[in-house]
């Protein structure tokens, strides 16, 4: 089982994509209400070094060398990427040694001020920031930021980073209804849009449990209408990841694999046979044991049940 890189997992963005664990669980400096992975335990701006490289790059060496490639390699997972200091090294020696397989990294965009941060993502095909309020007060409701954080210098970060970054950037809005989701905080997510200049706004909403259990998705008209009030034309919902054409897995060690993917975040056996490629029943098979094993559980919620990974 891989404690550093999970998948590959059908993104409703990038494809088939191998995910690369930058930081502990849960390490980040924002508290978000609704992420996937849970509550922040280790709310922090420092970097440093989370998880040293070479750890990293011995478990993609396996991957590689026993899995067939990924469409994407993304960043992601568990915090803050960028809050690892060795992110750059990371993304180096996957250039040279996977040069045709294109990168991601996505990012909160709290530490996209900083310039050594701009070095170091030089090198990536695609970094998506996220940035789900333009407010101070929307910012606080919904990200629940460390306290040394302030929406203006994120948002100028990211326009900053966007002059000097020669790939594309996908900035992602995360819409809460009630949370983010008032005229004036869209009046002004619109203005940083505009400051900003992404190549994309991929609007999302919940899809899973968050970290609080009254939190309800917007509705594909409710995205739609932000769409037509702000009249944006590079702004789009995210759809669903497409399913496999053939059921065809990707790994061998099925139950490692199902183990690593909802250790981040919580799925139903509908993303689990999507995921794994497997057929719905051989996924039950591999489910019923990991739970006689005491190791996942369920949580009922309103897309379906979730498996959650059970704590050590």
């Amino acid at each position: 089982m891989y404690k550093f890189i999970f998948g590959p997992v059908p993104s409703r963005r990038l494809g088939m994509s191998l995910g690369v664990d930058m930081v502990p669980r849960k390490v980040c400096s924002l508290d978000c209400v609704y992420c996937e992975v849970g509550k922040t335990t280790k709310l922090t701006l420092d970097r440093k070094a989370y998880i040293p490289a070479k750890k990293i790059i011995s478990e993609l060496d396996h991957y590689f060398e026993h899995n067939p490639e990924p469409d994407f390699i993304t960043f992601s997972g568990y915090g803050e990427p960028t809050l690892n200091s060795t992110i750059g090294d990371l993304i180096d020696y996957l250039k040279v040694r996977k040069p045709d397989l294109p990168l991601a990294v996505l990012t909160n965009g709290t530490l996209l001020a900083d310039e050594k941060i701009h070095a170091e993502l030089m090198k990536a095909d695609v970094v998506l920031p996220s940035l789900d309020a333009a407010t101070a007060k929307g910012f606080q409701k919904i990200n629940r930021p460390h306290e040394s954080l302030d929406i203006d210098q994120i948002i100028h970060g990211i326009a900053a980073f966007r002059k000097v970054f020669k790939g594309k950037i996908w900035l992602e809005i995360f819409i809460l209804p009630g949370y983010n989701d008032q005229e004036a905080e869209l009046i002004a997510l619109k203005e940083a849009i505009k400051k900003i200049e992404p190549d994309l706004v991929q609007l999302n909403t919940l899809d899973r449990p968050g970290t609080m259990e009254d939190l309800k998705p917007a509705t594909y008209e409710q995205l739609k209408a932000i769409i037509d009030f702000w009249k944006l034309p590079i702004v789009q919902i995210i759809a669903a990841a497409v399913a496999r054409k053939n059921q065809k897995a990707y790994r061998n060690d099925m139950s490692s694999a199902i183990l690593e993917t909802i250790a981040r975040r919580p799925c139903t056996v509908q993303d689990l046979t999507l995921i794994m490629g497997l057929h719905i029943n051989e996924l039950n098979k591999y489910l019923s044991v990991l739970e006689a094993e005491d190791k996942i559980s369920q949580v009922k919620q309103e897309r379906g049940v979730f498996y959650k990974i059970k704590p050590s």
